[in-house]
């Protein structure tokens, strides 16, 4: 893990698995009807449960940006903050993850959240960029005017993905917080 400071708010980068974050909110990559595939949603809904997407598809369709929140079942997460970063077509662009990312974290500010997981938005089978969606979703974290927010994890799924999210940081916000990654981000 890395992490950096954006004014109140701690933003760390970590290699992990989403489903099983301890946060208020976790973060659904989602299609703007909200049906639960595979990829995040997959592992949110195996590892939570079926109402996870039963409450989502309740609450769609929207338009592609806008997001939704659903209880978290029996994740650890109280919340799914479901991000339609995408519409039925499955493709993304780098508006609907700027607005995506946005809309999410008004939505958790709205509710009083205090933290809250993001997966790589755009990044599995939206087929975007790991370096040009952490790019986009670091941008809107440092432009976020913080409220109830203290913590935010933008969670990769594997090395290769952490290591580029993390070098992106590195050169977006500067200076990591003190304290050794448990990667590094280079190489």
């Amino acid at each position: 893990m890395i992490a950096f400071s954006l004014r109140t708010i701690r933003l760390e980068i970590l290699d992990g698995d989403i489903a099983a974050e301890d946060v208020d909110a976790v973060v659904n990559a989602a299609n703007n009807h909200f049906w639960m595939g595979a990829g995040v949603a997959g592992a949110l809904k195996a590892r939570g449960g079926q109402e996870i997407e039963q409450e989502a598809m309740r609450l769609g369709p929207v338009q592609p940006g806008q997001c939704v929140m659903t209880g978290g079942g029996r994740l650890a997460a109280r919340h799914v903050i479901h991000a339609a970063v995408m519409g039925q077509d499955l493709t993304t662009s780098a508006e609907l993850i700027a607005m995506a990312t946005q809309n999410s974290l008004r939505l958790a500010e709205g509710e009083h959240l205090q933290s809250m997981a993001f997966p790589l938005f755009g990044t599995g089978v939206g087929g975007y960029s790991i370096a040009e969606a952490g790019r986009l979703m670091i941008d809107a974290f440092q432009a976020h005017r913080g409220g109830s927010l203290t913590l935010i994890r933008l969670v990769a799924f594997g090395q290769p993905a952490y290591r580029t999210v993390a070098g992106v940081a590195g050169e977006r916000l500067g200076s990591a917080l003190p304290g050794p990654p448990d990667c590094p981000i280079s190489g």
